[in-house]
């Protein structure tokens, strides 16, 4: 099983699949790279796909630190360093978006093209409401708690009426998942306090921002503003498949996302 040890001791689980240019899929809160196995192995067939677990998540380290975006994308930039990769494409959902973000902007010369999935560049009211709730139902109520709540945001309503016993075996999984509740209250804390729309127009990295429009998560209106501030960004949006959209609509957001990445 492949791991980088990051500079602190800690590692960093993550696979390797393809060749081409290389391309970092990084998943969002929940940071478990397996998220995005429905789309791994076609993308493998242009590109060097790269999925790691963020520190704190599946199969890495599971570290009691205080989490920040900052130091999420530091971790995976060790990872680029430790592969060898000058620059990468980067497809960052949501969390992942969010170390898009800064790597874009704190490190142009890493990051060849950005796709930012369902993100968002500053916390609202109604982000910050959102995940206090959540931070909350996890802290009194318990991780089955957490992910049997937090399906309702993350997916579409068609999608959940469809899927009730896959999401009843994730409950039954939920403390093997969250195996140290107060990483994930961390982790939270985190994405809450991210901050980087003030810097969104040192982006220098041709960027796709791409959305469902019935996201419950990350609005449309937060792909709208990253698309106004950041020079010369393009949109996609899909008519539904909620946060996770990346699965539920995979062959079209595969589609997308190569045609922009392999484009002259």
């Amino acid at each position: 099983m492949p791991h980088l040890k990051l500079r602190d001791g800690a590692e960093l689980y993550y696979d390797r699949l393809g060749n081409g240019p290389p391309l970092f899929l990084v998943p969002g809160l929940g940071g478990d790279g397996r998220w995005w196995t429905p789309n791994v192995a076609e993308l493998a067939r242009k590109f060097t796909v790269v999925v790691h677990d963020h520190r704190g998540t599946g199969r890495s380290t599971l570290s009691k630190i205080k989490y920040t975006v900052e130091q999420m994308a530091d971790d995976a930039l060790q990872l680029i360093d430790g592969l060898g990769f000058d620059k990468v494409h980067w497809c960052g959902h949501s969390t992942g978006g969010a170390m898009g973000q800064v790597l874009a902007i704190d490190h142009p010369e890493r990051i060849d093209r950005l796709v930012l999935s369902a993100t968002w560049a500053k916390t609202d009211a109604f982000f910050r409401r959102s995940f206090e709730v959540r931070a909350r139902t996890l802290k009194e109520w318990g991780p089955a708690a957490y992910q049997k709540s937090s399906a309702l945001s993350l997916n579409s309503p068609w999608w959940v009426r469809d899927h009730d016993a896959d999401l009843s075996a994730l409950e039954a999984k939920a403390t093997e998942m969250i195996p140290m509740p107060e990483i994930v209250l961390s982790r939270i804390a985190a994405i809450i306090d991210h901050d980087r729309r003030d810097q969104l127009q040192k982006i220098k990295a041709r960027t796709l921002a791409i959305v469902a429009r019935d996201d419950m998560v990350t609005p449309l209106y937060f792909t709208e503003e990253l698309v106004r501030l950041i020079p010369d960004a393009r949109s996609y949006v899909l008519p539904d498949g909620g946060h996770f959209f990346p699965n539920v609509h995979a062959e079209e957001f595969r589609r997308v996302i190569k045609s922009f990445l392999l484009e002259s």
